[in-house]
C-alpha cells in the first residue's frame, strides 16, 4: 500500500509540475512574436527535414512526434501560441524529429518496441488478474514480466526525451531563435517535461516491486 501511494504521489506531482511550468510560462510571449507552428517550421527546415509535415491536434500537452508517420504533432495549446511555453515544447518536438534523421539508437529501440508493449500494457493485467483469482502463480509472473517489458519501455524512453530536450536548446540556442535571457525560461520548461518521464519510469518500477512484494511469497495451489 505504502510503495502504490508513493506511486501515485509521484504521478500526481510530475503532472502537476508540467503543468504549473507550462502554465506559468505560456504568460511570457515570444519576443519575435512567431507562433510555435512557425519556428517548429524553421528549426525543420534548417536542420533539412523536409519529410516531416506539422499537425494540429486537439488538446493541451497531447503534443508528439510520430517517427512512423513522419508526423509532427502539435496541440492547441501549442500550435498558435507565441507564448516562450509552446516555443519549447515545438523546439522538443523538433528534436525527437532530428533524432530520426539521425538514427538516434534509443528512439530507434523505441520504436521497435512499440507493437510489444501495446500488448504487454493489456495482457499484463489480465494475466495477473486472472493468476489471483484462480491462484496461479506462473501466470502471475507471466504478468509480471510483461509489466517489466513496460519499464523497459519506459528506462529506453528516458534517454529519448533528455536527449530531444538537449537537441532543442542547442537549436533555439545556435538559430537564434531564443535570445539569453529567453533561453533560462525554454530550459526550465524542457527540464519540467523532462522530469514528467522520469516519474513515469519510477512510479513503474515501483508498480513492479509492489507486485512481487504481494505474490514473491506464494505458491501455486
Amino acid at each position: 500500500m505504502i510503495l502504490l501511494l508513493i506511486g501515485v504521489a509521484i504521478t500526481l506531482w510530475a503532472s502537476y509540475n508540467i503543468k504549473a511550468t507550462f502554465k506559468k510560462y505560456s504568460q511570457l510571449r515570444y519576443s519575435k512574436n512567431a507562433t510555435a507552428e512557425v519556428v517548429a517550421n524553421w528549426i525543420l527546415k534548417q536542420n533539412g527535414i523536409t519529410n516531416v509535415r506539422i499537425e494540429r491536434i486537439p488538446g493541451s500537452l497531447t503534443d508528439h512526434y510520430d517517427p512512423t508517420q513522419k508526423v509532427l504533432r502539435l496541440s492547441d495549446s501549442v500550435y498558435g501560441s507565441v507564448s516562450m511555453a509552446a516555443i519549447g515544447v515545438a523546439a522538443h518536438e523538433c528534436g525527437h524529429a532530428i533524432q530520426d534523421k539521425t538514427g538516434y539508437t534509443f528512439l530507434r529501440i523505441r520504436k521497435a518496441m512499440v507493437p510489444l508493449v501495446n500488448i504487454a500494457n493489456y495482457a499484463g493485467y489480465v494475466s495477473i488478474l486472472i493468476g489471483a483469482i484462480f491462484s496461479l502463480l506462473d501466470l502471475i509472473w507471466i504478468g509480471i514480466a510483461l509489466e517489466a517489458i513496460i519499464l523497459l519501455f519506459q528506462l529506453v524512453t528516458l534517454p529519448v526525451e533528455f536527449d530531444a530536450s538537449k537537441r532543442a536548446l542547442n537549436q533555439v540556442e545556435e538559430l537564434g531563435i531564443l535570445d539569453n535571457n529567453e533561453l533560462k525560461y525554454g530550459k526550465k520548461m524542457l527540464v519540467s517535461a523532462a522530469l514528467t518521464y522520469v516519474a513515469g519510469a519510477a512510479t513503474a518500477m515501483l508498480q513492479i516491486l509492489r507486485l512481487i512484494l504481494i505474490f514473491g511469497g506464494r505458491r501455486d495451489d
